[in-house]
């Protein structure tokens, strides 16, 4: 492929990808596939000669999508939402295109400069205490990483480490061993200080956690990974109360802000914290810049070695949403979970089971947790919306969230219709089956 055909193609790709957005609504939101069904679909072995364009894209449609999983359907209410835009996208297209791995800022100034400064713009639009942001000569900063989970181990890493040097160097006859096998770390049934858990969006009490932690030298990790896009609204900063306490802050722009996936945000008090553990330097990737002490090499702040570059996303979506668009879609998707909360508890079969704070709903039918599994399962099986389940105190609860940049109200309300006709269904079963019992 040519430059020629790649803009022609690159056109038809464009096209194909807006209609597909356009109309995913009318697509089954969960696909109906088994197991193992594209193996048989495609050759054994890659194919000798080139093909042709029009035969990928064919096999698009006959191959990939009968097994795709819409997840940004308005009839998707499953898991936290993934974020999509279209600036996002085109950011990615110059991503792909300018294909730097930034894994120090002589591999690419610009790749690695202009996350510094996003990372500065988001925390600033969080309200972050200063010591997070890195600014012109701050001792922290924030850094991409993947996912929640990597920044998690990141920062685990990060203390164990931090710990071990300083227990070493109070008492030099402390071998590494001695200490790894006394080092404890402390956690809740959700992992690490959580802000919006993912079973039911719920909320630790940084005020309460934070000042035990800074008093017996603790390393805290702050989790935010749904929650954390809320935070860019006014109503909603008071949540984030008490990350003053954190050593490390991390939250998922991929998930509630618009900006594709992958691009979880994570902030640091102190960028030594990190460099010391993951610090690499071999001598082919040595610069004239590197000890300056004005530039950052992200490879010391992370668990790869190559990077993307991931801030072109966050620099569109940012530049073109602007922050006032970003709080507007945050602020719709919670009215829109409030509009669900208040069609349930007007149904008196059903009840609320965590208080709705952000985009997530926790609902269930009154009775037993098997009937709770029949209906889940009535709905899924369905395939007209997609829900997953939790469990909160030993209960099977059903789980409602917003999570489509396109859903709106109507959407809303025909959710809701299916699952009382689906409860219905289930209820009558129900009865069925005890007057049979009886009889």
């Amino acid at each position: 492929m040519n430059a020629s055909e790649f803009r022609r193609r690159g056109k038809e790709m464009v096209d194909y990808v807006a209609d597909y957005l356009e109309g995913i609504e009318g697509r089954q939101v969960f696909p109906d596939v088994d197991p193992g069904y594209l193996r048989p679909l495609i050759p054994t072995t890659a194919p000798q000669e080139p093909e042709t364009f029009e035969a990928i894209i064919e096999d698009i449609e006959k191959i990939i999508m009968p097994g795709v999983t819409h997840w940004h359907s308005p009839y998707f209410f499953a898991y936290f939402p993934t974020a999509s835009s279209y600036p996002a996208m085109l950011a990615d297209m110059l991503c792909g295109a300018i294909g730097c791995i930034g894994f120090s800022w002589a591999a690419s100034p610009a790749c690695t400069e202009l996350e510094t400064v996003m990372m500065d713009w988001l925390g600033k639009m969080l309200q972050l205490p200063e010591a997070f942001l890195a600014g012109e000569a701050g001792e922290g900063g924030g850094v991409i990483q993947g996912t929640a989970s990597e920044a998690t181990l990141v920062a685990l890493l990060a203390a164990r480490t931090k710990v071990t040097r300083h227990l070493q160097a109070a008492s030099p006859e402390l071998t590494q061993a001695a200490i790894m096998e006394k080092l404890v770390a402390y956690a809740s049934d959700q992992v690490v200080a959580t802000l919006g858990t993912t079973s039911c969006c719920s909320f630790d009490n940084l005020l309460e956690v934070g000042p035990i932690c800074h008093k017996e030298g603790l390393w805290l990790h702050v989790d935010a990974a749904y929650a954390g896009s809320a935070f860019i609204c006014p109503e909603f900063r008071h949540l984030l109360n008490g990350v003053e306490f954190a050593d490390s802050f991390n939250f998922n722009p991929h998930k509630w802000l618009l900006v594709n996936f992958d691009c979880s945000a994570m902030w640091v008090k102190k960028r030594t914290d990190l460099t010391g553990a993951f610090r690499l330097d071999p001598v082919y990737l040595r610069h004239s810049h590197q000890d300056s002490g004005l530039i950052t090499d992200y490879r010391h702040w992370q668990l790869p070695l190559g990077r993307r570059f991931r801030s072109l996303k966050m620099w569109f979506v940012f530049r073109m949403y602007g922050v006032k668009g970003l709080q507007a879609y945050i602020r719709k998707h919670v009215q829109l979970s409030h509009a669900f909360e208040a069609l349930v508890r007007q149904d008196t079969r059903f009840e609320i089971c965590a208080e709705v704070i952000l985009g997530l709903v926790c609902f269930r039918l009154k009775g037993s947790n098997k009937l709770n599994e029949a209906l889940l399962e009535s709905i899924n099986s369905a395939k007209k919306i997609h829900l997953v389940p939790c469990s909160l105190r030993d209960r099977f609860v059903l789980r409602f969230a917003i999570c489509s940049r396109t859903v709106e109200l109507a959407h809303v309300q025909l959710a809701w219709e299916h699952i009382q006709e689906m409860a219905a269904t289930v209820l009558r079963a129900q009865g069925e089956e005890k007057a049979e019992i009886k009889n």
